[in-house]
């Protein structure tokens, strides 16, 4: 089990990142040039390497394991203090002892996408060939290539099924993606606020902060790490870009309707008059420390990419043809950038393929982001569907 424990706030400088993108804290797994991964842009990407966290106990029969898919702008420190920043794991209200992913019950695995910047190959690694982070040379990649690592990962773990696969927004797209390609390695599957395929909208949201990321002068066509820059500016802007889509308009106007911050009277200049703007200024600042400006361009891009349906001919019950995972999908009725409607969509596929799915639509004004807050009836619907799974797939109180 992966040890918690506290860790100070560090000052984060260009070399910090440089360093958990090809040396993290976290356990790596190595694939040599005979063990590539096969990209979806016909390349074959070798060597590479995939960093994850775990949690909990393996059960003697390898029955008890959860595959967490980690979103957009996350990393595998689910319940972990993060070795960047130093603050909590991003999902700690939902694993640990007694929490819904109960450790003393299931053995709970994250690992960092392919493309990212916290250990697993992405454009922030060293190029092998050039000795020089990939930068753009980096090739591109999908979620279907997200997920055909995530499998190599589990075959080196010697992890051949999963009790459940869960994860929200581009995490939710993997676990669809693990249903239609390993339909036999996922007994049941949990994606939270997430679609099927992007939409227009959000594939122009993400077009916004990608052109935001190259027109910072600092970005330099991607080479920035080979002149000790970073895209700040453009990287904050992309983000507090993104963070507006993940809230609601109800849940900015309940945090901050338009309270100005520490004044009573506008400055009559740009300055962050506002507590709204403050709250954006500070998003941006704090997640240029932690992330890599190519990741979110190679990232953001995958997401655009995904339609599951495609190899379908465009029909999305085809993609689950037959599957025996069960399903629970859940969406958030103030959720804009993904909206209920496209998650009804995809059980009424799951319905055409005779698949069994429970869904449930949460009331909740706290948007996008309501996967990763405290929402108690989401607890409450993740908690009994994986007792629920464990209870069919024989484990017992303790995972087995």
């Amino acid at each position: 089990m992966t040890q918690l424990q506290s860790v100070p706030s560090p000052s984060i400088h260009s070399e910090d990142r440089a360093h958990e993108a090809d040396h993290p804290t976290s356990p790596v797994v190595k694939f040599g040039i005979e063990q590539p991964l096969k990209l979806d842009c016909g390349i074959d990407l070798a060597p590479f390497q995939i960093a994850y966290q775990t949690y909990g106990e393996l059960n003697a029969d390898r029955s008890n394991a959860i595959l967490i898919c980690h979103a957009l702008t996350l990393d595998q420190h689910v319940a972990n203090v993060h070795p960047l920043t130093g603050k909590a794991g991003w999902w700690e209200i939902m694993v640990g002892p007694g929490r819904p992913l109960d450790t003393d019950r299931y053995f709970i695995i994250c690992s960092n996408v392919i493309g990212g910047c916290m250990g697993s190959t992405g454009p922030a690694s060293t190029n092998p060939a050039t000795g020089k982070a990939w930068g753009l040379d980096f090739p591109i990649i999908t979620i279907p290539d997200m997920v055909r690592a995530q499998a190599m990962l589990l075959d080196r773990l010697g992890i051949q099924t999963l009790l459940c696969v869960i994860g929200g927004s581009m995490g939710g797209m993997q676990v669809l993606q693990w249903t239609a390609a390993y339909p036999e390695r996922v007994f049941s599957a949990l994606p939270v606020a997430c679609s099927t395929r992007h939409s227009a909208q959000n594939i122009a949201f993400h077009e916004l902060g990608r052109q935001a990321v190259m027109a910072d002068p600092d970005w330099h066509h991607g080479r920035y790490f080979e002149r000790s820059t970073h895209p700040h500016r453009g990287l904050a802007v992309a983000r507090m870009a993104g963070h507006i889509t993940y809230l609601s308009d109800a849940a900015l106007h309940r945090k901050f309707g338009r309270r100005m911050q520490d004044r009573e009277l506008p400055t009559f200049s740009f300055d962050a008059d506002f507590q709204v703007e403050s709250y954006l200024r500070y998003q941006g600042s704090s997640f240029v420390e932690r992330f890599d400006a190519n990741s979110y361009l190679y990232l953001t891009r995958a997401m655009d990419y995904f339609d599951i349906a495609a190899d379908h001919d465009g029909v999305l019950a085809e993609a689950f043809r037959g599957i025996k995972t069960r399903f629970c999908v859940v969406s958030f009725t103030s959720d804009w950038l993904f909206p209920t409607s496209e998650s009804r969509a995809l059980v009424h596929a799951l319905n055409a393929s005779s698949a069994r799915v429970s869904f449930a639509e949460i009331e909740t004004d706290r948007g996008h982001d309501a996967f990763l807050l405290d929402v108690p009836e989401f607890f409450d619907i993740s908690r009994a569907f994986l007792e629920s799974a464990g209870k069919a797939r024989g484990l017992d109180g303790t995972g087995g």
